[in-house]
């Protein structure tokens, strides 16, 4: 008997449990919120918030202020120096690194043993017994997973405390019997330098039985494409004739995708999609056939949602998971058992369904060009690329953008930096077939470029092979869960990308 049939029940008993919770997803909400404010009235945040008058959503949305990461800086601070109960209770050991979009500053997002457990370890369970239904044939624990990882360090000295990439602390404190099935071992997957990491990684897994990726699509490309040229094969469908599923996240796969087809040209090869962030397991792609992910609302976390023109208000609006709508942009707030409360994650989302509630991940609110009233979005951009792709034939690996200001002839436009996996034949025609496909999918766009009054032509501008690693290099991001910032309202990232752009 194979070790997926033995495991199987396990997930398919999940799985159930899963379809019960779609039925009432509020009130399953509901009672996480009295969960979170009951484990936590005791503490310092708890006390000073009245957690223990809080009887239902009202009182908790009128007793909890909106938050940022420098709202709760200076609690997460005191927690990393080894102070209990401040914003969950007892002591919090294990804080995810996560860069800023817009600068060099590191938040330390705390990871808590209930949020670890009840978060994100609980969201890896779930996609795989998600997978397993869809895949009553699978042999995904008869052989290895390839599961990428960051790097961690300790934290201000502090005794079994450690600070590092999300996925380096799920892997430092991973089921014993996981490491049965999972490669890289601990000791190279937690390396820090990623070319070394990259190198053994792919040595080792060479010579594997893997049945399944997980990690970050730029990452596990780049170790996928140095596996190949060390082992002298075409595909990797010849080095692992059993793969079968890459669970992938981090940054959107659109631009991935046939690159990836063509490196594993086989027919049972599957992706699923996942939205692990530092703050916490969100959504999974439950139905293969619909690239809209599923928000998971039985973990450890609450969830509220500010529209999109509320953002950046003194006093927004905020909706409850049950006062959200389809087809508008959000900005995710979350409180969740690893402390954070009434927090901004940063992301929007646009929902798709609300039986079950289904959405896609439409941008960052900091990661946007609103320079002349446009209001371009990262799904605007993705879906762009996607078009061009498709008409020209190109291929892209990353991306920014960034707008040009008003010239002494009053003349701006936005500026593209694309680094092509297979570039356009022609790069007018692949510029002019982004630029018409954004304004086809953003009516805003569209009238700040009508007869070039606004905005003038895009303009793309070819990155050298390896400028986008050289940028993260020069930021101490390469490797890990770090990703390149696609839209900017300002020119900070882009100016420096140019610069590297001529050297090398």
């Amino acid at each position: 008997m194979s070790i997926t049939s033995l495991v199987r029940p396990y997930f398919e008993h999940r799985y159930r449990q899963l379809e019960q919770v779609e039925k009432h997803p509020d009130d399953t909400q509901r009672q996480i919120l009295q969960l979170l404010v009951s484990q936590a009235q005791n503490t310092e945040w708890g006390t000073r918030h009245h957690y223990d008058a809080i009887k239902n959503y009202d009182d908790f949305s009128k007793n909890v202020p909106i938050t940022t990461y420098e709202d709760l800086k200076g609690f997460i601070d005191r927690m990393r120096h080894g102070e209990r109960d401040v914003l969950w209770p007892g002591r919090v050991k294990w804080y995810a690194k996560s860069s800023g979009t817009t600068n060099d500053k590191s938040k330390f997002i705390p990871v808590s043993k209930r949020g670890l457990s009840a978060i994100h370890y609980a969201g890896g369970r779930d996609v795989v017994a998600y997978y397993l239904h869809q895949h009553p044939k699978s042999r995904l624990f008869d052989g290895r997973a390839l599961i990428l990882g960051g790097s961690h360090e300790p934290n201000y000295n502090v005794p079994e405390s450690l600070v590092g990439d999300l996925s380096a602390i799920l892997i430092e404190n991973i089921y014993p019997l996981a490491n049965l099935v999972r490669i890289p071992p601990k000791k190279v997957a937690l390396l820090s330098d990623f070319e070394t990491k990259r190198d053994q990684i792919a040595r080792i897994a060479m010579n594997a039985n893997v049945t399944n990726l997980s990690g970050v699509p730029s990452w596990m490309l780049s170790v996928l494409s140095h596996m190949l040229s060390i082992s002298g094969k075409q595909t990797v469908s010849e080095v692992w004739p059993n793969l079968e599923v890459f669970f992938h996240g981090g940054v959107a796969f659109t631009p991935y995708r046939h690159t990836y087809a063509e490196l594993i040209p086989s027919s049972g090869m599957h992706y699923m999609e996942t939205y692990n962030a530092s703050e916490g397991f969100f959504g999974l792609q439950s139905d293969p056939t619909d690239k809209s992910l599923q928000l998971m609302v039985d973990y450890d976390i609450f969830y509220e949602f500010i529209p999109m023109e509320e953002i950046g208000k003194e006093h927004p609006q905020v909706l409850p998971l049950w006062g959200v709508e389809t087809g508008k942009n959000y900005a995710i707030v979350i409180s969740s058992s690893c402390g954070l409360w009434r927090y901004q994650i940063g992301d929007t989302v646009r929902f798709t369904s609300l039986s079950p509630y289904k959405f896609i991940i439409s941008g960052r609110t900091k990661s946007f060009i609103n320079a002349f009233g446009e209001e371009l979005i990262v799904d605007n951009a993705e879906q762009g690329l996607a078009q061009a792709c498709q008409v020209t034939g190109a291929e892209v690996n990353e991306y920014t953008a960034a707008p040009i200001y008003m010239d002494k002839d009053g003349k701006c436009r936005h500026q593209w930096v694309i680094e092509f996996h297979h570039p356009p034949a022609d790069l007018e025609t692949f510029a002019r077939e982004l630029d018409l496909s954004l304004q086809h999918i953003n009516s805003d766009y569209e009238a700040k470029r009508s007869k070039n009054v606004t905005l003038q032509p895009l303009e793309v501008i070819v990155a050298r092979p390896g400028l986008f690693d050289d940028w993260l290099r020069s930021k101490g991001k390469l490797g890990g869960q770090h990703k390149v910032p696609r839209l900017c309202n300002d020119r900070k990232i882009i100016e420096e990308v140019l610069n590297l752009n001529h050297i090398g």
